[in-house]
């Protein structure tokens, strides 16, 4: 983060002063640096443990016709498991428009969804009998910023008056592993953006075909296996916990985030939502 006050840059002795530099926690000490010497960030290394990275994973992902959840509706959609088992889905968006900001993210356009597209009932029927029968078998499921794509599901189902994924678990769901939610909460003070994109270059995933559903549920999937071989400690947590854990940071997250709003933009009129991610399926 922008340093607030000024100091001495830790790698060269220069006076840096307020706001030209950059303050990084380091062994539990914020540390002063200049623009030129500020440290680059790395992934810790990889290790050979087990854990839930090293277990039965699927990831999903979907691509929609608008960046707020809920309006949007469901365009594509893909689940891939470790064992590189996939299922996709194009949606028939009957007298729906997908609108071109929408197109221009993900080429998708109205036209190809409606002649090859399956009917948005059937595919949200198999969408959510699909994650359901995931997480009852016990195994994780990797969603990048869950909330998104659980609200964007969960609408759907409602308008198209169908059973929520939450109506369709007879027991305790397993853990949805969100990455972002883990990276932000184990490592939060990291400068840089933290898109699906930046967290691939952070870990070391290739990711290819960025904004097709397919393609972000693969790079989602190995960026939240990396994860777990790089930090061991969350590595060896059992998915209850890992679960609790999220609900944990995503709070946090949005506490210190409204915080930092109310006071660097005072009467910014935003309001932060921490909740993660039960309450959206």
């Amino acid at each position: 983060m922008r340093n607030r006050y000024p100091g001495s840059c830790t790698t060269c002795g220069t006076a840096v002063a307020a706001d030209a530099g950059v303050v990084l926690k380091e062994d539990g000490r914020w540390r002063t640096y200049c623009a030129e010497h500020e440290p680059k960030p790395e992934a810790p290394p990889r290790g050979d443990h087990l854990g839930w990275h090293t277990g039965d994973l699927a990831g999903f992902d979907s691509e929609t016709s608008s960046n707020v959840p809920r309006d949007a509706f469901l365009v594509s959609a893909a689940l891939v498991d470790t064992t590189g088992a996939t299922r996709t889905w194009l949606v028939d968006p009957g007298d729906r428009e997908i609108p071109e900001d929408a197109v221009a993210v993900h080429g998708i356009s109205t036209e190809r969804a409606r002649d090859e597209g399956i009917r948005a009932e059937d595919a949200l029927e198999e969408i959510a009998d699909s994650l359901a029968g995931h997480l009852l078998a016990g195994r994780g499921l990797v969603i990048f910023n869950a909330p998104f794509d659980l609200v964007v599901l969960a609408e759907e189902l409602r308008r198209y008056g169908m059973k929520s994924i939450d109506d369709r678990l007879s027991g305790p769901p397993s853990a949805i592993i969100d990455p972002l939610v883990i990276d932000r909460g184990v490592d939060p003070y990291r400068r840089g953006a933290r898109n699906l994109g930046a967290m691939c270059a952070f870990y070391g995933v290739d990711l290819t075909d960025a904004h097709s559903a397919h393609g972000d549920a693969v790079a989602c999937l190995e960026v939240a296996r990396e994860i777990g071989a790089r930090r061991p400690d969350i590595a060896s947590l059992g998915l209850a916990e890992l679960h609790q854990r999220q609900i944990d940071w995503a709070a946090e997250y949005a506490r210190s985030r409204q915080e930092w709003l109310d006071r660097r933009r005072p009467g910014h009129g935003r309001v932060i939502d921490g909740s993660w991610p039960i309450s959206a399926i």
